[in-house]
């Protein structure tokens, strides 16, 4: 059913409400990825007199912890229900070049990458005009989808939003099965005049349509061209975050580190403590130099002099040692441990020594057991949603029957475990033995379906050419 403007503008205030009510996670967890990290837990007297002097430091492990499993999931191919061999047919060719023309042998592993840091990213499908698809990645600040109440599944609306600085306005789409909605507000703070009072923004929601023709259009796609990847969704809680776990765990090394710097400062220049003795005295001198009298030092002075003068009858001068900084390393290693195991990243990953150097490949295969099979979930969650995105393709080039079949299409993703040459050549010469054909050996490899069909062409040329098979031929056709 098609909508009024005010049902437009309404549904689109709804969404963007919704919207930025997730930002400010979703910057918080990429700043932590970033290692753009404030300092947490430290006591108030602690940090009012040394947090300004590790501002901007952090032991980044939130980056180690996200890249590793996003370095591990990349497409290379798109095959279609009922394609027989593993070479690509010309229509999957057809859909996979829109994909390469997009660059999104690259951009979709960001948008992936941030799906696992923010909860979820978007992939937005359009065409430009000539019948080619045009496919952009949208964050979690960026884009919302709503979907169907009684399934949940069913894609009903879209929200794409950007902003303008230069023209002082941030503006939005609004995507149905059938129409295109397009709205604007203006830019609290910006460099223009169009500014709206907060009260009034807040009680109008700030979105209104753009002037002009250009505010409706109609959806040639038939379908909400925005695609929401959930990054491994709980039932009933909603897709999860590889990071927000390791926020406090995060908080807690870097204050660690702080200590050990700040106690590494004090080994560098113990405290003293000067007993029997009254702290000293800062003469006062008038305009011809004569001293008129004395002043004592100013206690924060010598606080940060690390000097404590208390009185009394025998002089003496002592220190107080430093603490060992060996007791914060073990914490530090003890907290990345935690985070290793919490998040199934391999141990070697977050540390080079402790036993980690040096091991045998059997041993690497099990350490790496855990995010493998993280990786893999990731996939099953990601490939439903791909296969949305490659229908959508399929349906802006004009190949209708391509997009249907593409519902069940399969995607091929790179091997996300790391294998010597010498493991996968020895089990693809089990497998031939076994009887297995050599372009589903080619294909179980980890091959894309374009190296399968340059291969092939090659192994085919071979063929003809070998002198063995030449002569046999030969001998066939003389009988």
């Amino acid at each position: 059913m098609a909508l009024t403007p005010e049902q437009a503008v309404r549904i689109a205030n709804r969404l963007a409400s919704e919207l930025s009510q997730r930002r400010p996670e979703a910057k918080q967890l990429k700043d932590f990825f970033l290692g753009e990290q404030p300092l947490a837990y430290a006591t108030k007297e602690w940090a009012e007199s040394h947090g300004s002097r590790y501002k901007g430091f952090s032991d980044n492990w939130c980056g180690v912890v996200a890249s590793s499993s996003s370095e591990r999931l990349g497409v290379i191919g798109f095959k279609l229900p009922g394609s027989e061999g593993a070479e690509s047919s010309d229509i999957e060719k057809k859909i996979w070049d829109q994909w390469l023309l997009n660059e999104q042998d690259s951009l979709s592993s960001q948008g992936f990458l941030d799906a696992g840091i923010a909860r979820r990213s978007f992939c937005h499908v359009w065409g430009d005009g000539e019948g080619d698809a045009i496919i952009n990645w949208r964050t979690a600040s960026e884009a919302i989808v709503e979907y169907d109440a009684e399934t949940g599944r069913k894609r009903v609306y879209g929200l794409n939003t950007w902003v303008d600085r230069e023209q002082g306005f941030e503006f939005a789409t609004l995507y149905t099965a059938d129409e295109v909605w397009k709205l604007r507000k203006s830019m609290i703070g910006g460099s223009t005049s169009l500014i709206l009072p907060a009260k009034v923004l807040l009680a109008l929601g700030g979105w209104d349509l753009v002037p002009g023709d250009e505010r409706y259009g109609a959806n040639h796609l038939g379908m909400v061209p925005i695609v929401e990847f959930l990054n491994r969704p709980v039932l009933g809680e909603g897709p999860l975050s590889d990071i927000a776990g390791v926020v406090s765990m995060q908080n807690a090394i870097n204050l660690l580190w702080a200590y050990l710097f700040n106690a590494a400062d004090h080994a560098s220049m113990p405290a003293r403590v000067v007993m029997g003795q009254s702290p000293p005295s800062i003469p006062i001198l008038d305009d011809k130099g004569v001293k008129i009298g004395e002043r004592p030092i100013d206690s924060k002075a010598l606080t940060e002099g690390r000097m404590l003068w208390l009185t009394g009858q025998a002089t003496t001068v002592s220190q107080w040692d430093a603490a060992k900084l060996d007791v914060f390393t073990a914490v530090i290693e003890q907290a990345v441990g935690h985070i290793a195991a919490q998040t199934r990243t391999p141990p070697h990953y977050l540390v080079s020594n402790k036993g980690l150097s040096n091991l045998s490949g059997d041993a690497l295969k099990a350490a790496e057991t855990g995010l493998v099979q993280k990786v893999y979930q990731a996939q099953e969650f990601f490939e439903p949603r791909l296969r949305d995105v490659f229908e959508l393709m399929a349906i802006q080039i004009g190949e209708d029957d391509a997009a249907k079949a593409a519902r069940l299409g399969q995607v091929r993703w790179k091997d996300a475990e790391n294998r010597s040459d010498a493991q996968t050549s020895d089990a693809m010469a089990k497998d031939k033995q076994a009887g297995y054909p050599f372009e589903f050996l080619l294909e179980k490899r980890g091959h894309s379906p374009t190296e399968i069909t340059r291969i092939m062409a090659m192994h085919r040329i071979e063929l003809e050419n070998d002198p063995l098979l030449v002569a046999q031929r030969t001998m066939q056709e003389a009988v």
